[in-house]
């Protein structure tokens, strides 16, 4: 496998840069050989990726991810398009994590990362039945199964999926500082043809994968470090500047506003608590492009492209073809990705369990991982060893009474605080007030855990094609996190973990099972043949529970 310059992904840079030791080098260094699969979607399950309904990928690589989501729903046109948010960052406990488990629970060992997504147009990504993707319509509505229907999935534009996500302080730094957040405004494509079945070519396949992802963080000026294409290919401005990168404390409160631009969906983040503001534009300007989808092909190729919304609605049937959420509009906050280790070989396997593990032995799940002594985790990082790809036997603290909320009483010495935001509101598309911002009608809770259970260790394995041994919580999971609402001084106001945070007012149910739902069936298209598989578990509520201030109806 070809070695690839650190310009290609950010999360590789960190990975390299933990302690800023080259923060001021102009030459980025080569990635350590166990950082490598997180370049790729298909070789990394390290939370970086949108989880994909055929998520064993190239050369038999799990790729899947625990994404409990919270989706939002209007038909009013521009809801599909625009959405601004007010997030408030978590705050890591008093009590530092120890080897043994008996410490605190940081933020960096709850969430791979926190983001808010859409879907965006690709027209080299699945289906690949047309090179044609009109932004900003639902005539790109394809979801029936009928193939001879007019809205046949298989015959859907191609969709790409946009998280704008926030990285965690403390241990392996995607922000170049171990002691801030920061944001990057991700893309992830999926270069398969689902009516024949055919992949990108060799080359693409290799330095790429199946899952091709643009990423760039956001910049205080807008200006990328480097070019936020898949290939790392030098087009477009950019500058490595690291003093650029917006960071963020834990605890400042955000307003994040994703909106289309003539150059692309962009993202302006304003840190409320500091002053500080940047953006970052999925454009072709800022080295953004689309592998092209070439299977006979001898080289790999990007083109420039601007990465626009595919939908003016939000709604249930305002999905890609590939993901295994049903999701255009969604939070969602990236579970499962991190079990304690003690001791790691060069290549990044764990050979020494550390306390997550149930039984006290190894498993098939104990890779990507570092532990001290590392050059990866020199202080001020937590000094402690643990594993980045998911969690597939549920063992680790995200599916441990880790949460804030997760017990009755006072947790804040050992748990953190929860992530907190507003419902979004959009904008209307000719709406004649300009700037009116208005609040999405409806709610959905969906988890993909069906998704991830197929290829869970923990017997028996969930059967998505017929819904058997599917189950919430997970098998093995002592806790899995929910959904539940607050006041705040910003009005009404979400929060993720447990039904036990001081101030809560509306729990659903109180617990996963009851909160997201049934099993929910999708129709999805492989290799020609229409499948309708149960991804997801999935609740709509007929409201929403928690609209954002000043509300219009």
């Amino acid at each position: 496998m070809r070695s690839r310059w650190l310009t290609c992904n950010f999360l590789g840079w960190g990975l390299a840069l933990a302690g800023a030791a080259f923060a001021q080098s102009s030459v980025p260094p080569r990635v350590p050989d166990h950082a490598a699969p997180f370049f790729k979607c298909d070789e990394s399950n390290t939370g970086f990726c949108p989880e994909v309904f055929d998520d064993i990928g190239y050369e038999g690589r799990y790729i899947g991810h625990d994404e409990p989501a919270l989706l939002f729903y209007s038909n009013v046109p521009g809801s599909g398009n625009s959405s601004l948010y007010r997030l408030t960052l978590p705050k890591d406990p008093s009590t530092l994590p120890n080897p043994s488990g008996t410490g605190g629970v940081f933020n960096f060992q709850l969430h791979g990362t926190i983001w808010l997504g859409m879907v965006l147009c690709d027209t080299e990504s699945s289906p690949e039945y047309t090179k044609v993707c009109v932004p900003n319509t639902d005539a790109n509505i394809f979801d029936s199964p009928d193939p001879n229907a007019p809205d046949f999935i298989g015959h859907h534009p191609g969709a790409a999926y946009l998280e704008v996500q926030f990285y965690p302080p403390g241990w392996i730094s995607t922000c170049f500082d171990p002691t801030h957040w920061c944001a990057g405004l991700s893309i992830t494509s999926n270069n398969v043809n689902q009516l024949t079945g055919e992949q990108n070519n060799a080359d693409c396949l290799d330095r790429v994968g199946s899952g091709p992802g643009n990423l760039a963080l956001v910049t205080r000026n807008g200006v990328p470090l480097a070019p936020g294409n898949p290939l790392g290919t030098n087009f477009g401005t950019f500058h490595f500047d690291l003093n650029n990168v917006l960071k963020f404390n834990s605890g400042d409160k955000l307003s994040v506003l994703i909106h289309d631009t003539p150059h692309g969906a962009e993202v302006q983040v304003h840190d409320l608590t500091t002053g500080q503001s940047g953006s970052m534009a999925a454009s072709a300007v800022n080295g953004f492009g689309q592998v092209i989808f070439d299977p006979n092909a001898a080289t790999c190729q990007v083109r420039p492209y601007d990465f626009h919304p595919m939908f003016s609605t939000s709604g249930e049937h305002t999905r890609t073809t590939w993901t295994a959420h049903s999701f255009n509009v969604a939070f969602s906050d990236e579970i499962g990705h991190f079990e304690s280790c003690n001791a790691v070989d060069a290549q990044g396997n764990c050979t020494s369990p550390g306390a997550d593990e149930h039984g006290g032995g190894l498993d098939s799940d104990d890779t990507a991982c570092f532990a001290p002594p590392s050059p990866l985790l020199p202080p001020p990082l937590v000094q402690v060893g643990g594993c980045m790809s998911a969690d597939l036997d549920f063992d680790g603290p995200s599916y441990q009474l880790s949460w804030p909320g997760a017990v009755s009483g006072n947790d804040s010495q050992t748990h953190p605080t929860p992530v907190r935001f507003t419902s979004p509101q959009f904008i209307a598309s000719g709406f004649p007030l300009t700037g009116l911002e208005l609040n999405y009608s409806r709610v959905a809770f969906e988890t993909d855990l069906p998704n991830v259970e197929r290829s869970a260790t923990a017997a028996p394995p969930c059967n998505v094609a017929t819904g058997a041994n599917c189950v919430n919580p997970p098998p093995g999971a002592a806790f899995y996190p929910i959904y539940t609402t607050a006041l705040s001084e910003d009005g009404c106001v979400w929060q993720f973990g447990g039904a036990h945070i001081p101030g809560t007012l509306q729990t659903f149910g109180g617990n996963s099972t009851a909160e997201y739902g049934p099993l929910l069936q999708l129709t999805f298209v492989r290799g020609g043949n229409v499948v309708m598989p149960h991804p997801d578990f999935r609740q709509v509520l007929p409201y929403n529970p928690c609209p954002s201030f000043p509300f219009f109806p």
